[in-house]
């Protein structure tokens, strides 16, 4: 491989299930090695590799020999715990065919929530990768209970490319790549090669999982790649069998499906605001204050809000939606929810007098909304 021929310096390479294991009950060494190989070969041509694997629960199965569990929370932890080691301890003994050596970084929803802890988690893989050591990362289903429920290693690896500045993000899966109709009903359904926006159209050809290993379908890679392409990261959904795949993803040579990158990226503070707290509320906004927001560039004023939904804090992030139901923004809310219940509806020079005090006159300021 030239570096002339490669598009990219930082590349998030996610692995699903169905991918480690072949459709099987096992993990698939002799295909894991050949994914190793060419993670490694990048390595060696100068791009620093990011891999987001999934396969714990699978491994966990494994390795005790596939016993009779019923189907708990509880039971998914213990095979997670048991099935995690053995999954590093593969990659771990992969790499090392190549000279590489692994870090492991286990993730939840909670690492991202926090500001500080998600700078630290950046800190760490940026640390791995400035000294030739590829990071593995993984959800901590261990003790993750929500992470268990949507199995959402999609947007993780999404979140990881945010973390580590990454320019390419490719997510593997057992399809080619997100077709035109489902391929599985309709013979005639073709590749979609290249997608530059992402609407209501698009999702709605987003299927589930279809091998019952693991628990993403392209429905959560549509939700990645958009989080990916909206902070600047370009994204390629493609078969984790087909040859060379990395390679020719990293080269650009065509493959899967290529999810073209916006070109005025958010800045790293939306990026973290889009990819990192999980809402905790919503307001619903008249179309006037649903006009300023997304068109205007404003900020939200107590003025436009029709009404509040959740129970949180100051700083909290919040859904803006219009009186339908559809979102239009997310943002951080500089009132909580009691606050908001009393000045909802009202003017901004009301504000101190209803409540004995204000934190300004934005409801969610601009500087930290993303306007979706």
């Amino acid at each position: 491989m030239n570096l002339s021929e490669i598009a990219y310096r930082r590349v998030v390479v996610k692995l699903g299930t169905s991918v480690l294991t072949s459709g099987s009950r096992q993990l698939d060494k002799a295909h894991m090695v050949e994914l190793a190989r060419q993670m490694a070969k990048l390595m060696k041509s100068g791009v620093e590799v990011v891999l987001c694997t999934s396969g714990a629960i699978a491994a966990g199965r494994e390795h005790l020999g596939y016993p009779t569990l019923p189907d708990t929370v509880a039971n998914k932890q213990l095979l997670a715990a048991v099935g995690q080691s053995q999954l590093i301890l593969a990659w771990s003994q992969l790499f090392s065919i190549y000279g590489l050596h692994v870090g492991q970084l286990l993730l939840t929803r909670a690492d991202l929530h926090d500001r500080e802890r998600y700078l630290n988690a950046r800190d760490s893989l940026n640390a791995l990768l400035a000294n030739g050591i590829i990071p593995i990362i993984n959800e901590n289903d261990a003790v993750a209970t929500n992470e268990i429920k949507v199995g959402d290693n999609d947007n993780l690896s999404a979140r990881a490319a945010l973390l580590c500045d990454a320019d390419l993000l490719i997510l593997l899966t057992d399809q080619k790549g997100l077709f035109d109709a489902d391929p599985r009903a309709n013979p005639d359904a073709k590749l979609i090669k290249q997608v530059v926006n992402i609407d209501d159209s698009l999702r709605s050809l987003a299927g589930g999982a279809v091998s019952g290993l693991g628990t993403g379908g392209m429905a959560t890679k549509l939700q990645a790649a958009d989080i990916a392409r909206r902070a600047g990261v370009e994204v390629v959904i493609a078969s984790g069998h087909h040859p060379k795949v990395i390679l020719d993803a990293v080269c650009q040579l065509p493959v899967g499906t290529h999810f073209t990158a916006l070109e005025n990226p958010l800045e790293s503070r939306k990026q973290w605001i889009l990819a990192g707290p999980a809402t905790k509320g919503r307001l619903v906004l008249d179309s006037g204050a649903i006009n300023a927001v997304t068109l205007k560039g404003r900020s939200l004023l107590s003025k436009g809000i029709v009404s509040v939904s959740g129970v949180f804090d100051r700083g909290a992030t919040l859904q803006l939606v219009d009186e339908q139901g559809r979102e239009h923004a997310r943002g951080m809310s500089r009132y909580s929810a009691k606050d908001l219940q009393k000045i909802a509806g009202k003017h901004s020079d009301e504000i101190e007098s209803l409540l004995g005090y204000d934190y300004g006159d934005a409801i969610v300021h601009r500087n930290d909304m993303v306007v979706l």
